[in-house]
């Protein structure tokens, strides 16, 4: 699977991820998928126009909401992923 494939199936992992845990799918609904390299999905959650200034917001992601994302990714696209948050 590439980037553009996994992209076309973005929908149907963030429906999965709001039907278990609607605070994960709010964490997850605005990130870019930056790159998928091997069983790496890279995130960017930068937003120039949002907010100003330097943020972080993986600082404050809980890590049970990217085990459902990666629970997600595997249901909807059939990958097992690692995830990066930019």
């Amino acid at each position: 699977m590439n980037l553009v494939e996994l992209k076309a199936q973005w929908n149907g992992v963030l429906d999965y991820v709001e039907e278990r845990n609607r605070i994960a799918w709010l964490a997850f609904f605005d990130a870019r998928l930056v790159s998928l390299t091997g069983n790496t999905l890279t995130l960017s959650f930068i937003d120039a126009e949002k907010l100003g200034g330097k943020h972080d917001f993986k600082l404050a992601r809980n890590p049970e909401h990217t085990t459902l994302l990666q629970e997600a990714i595997k249901f909807v696209a059939g990958i097992e992923l690692e995830i990066v948050e930019l």
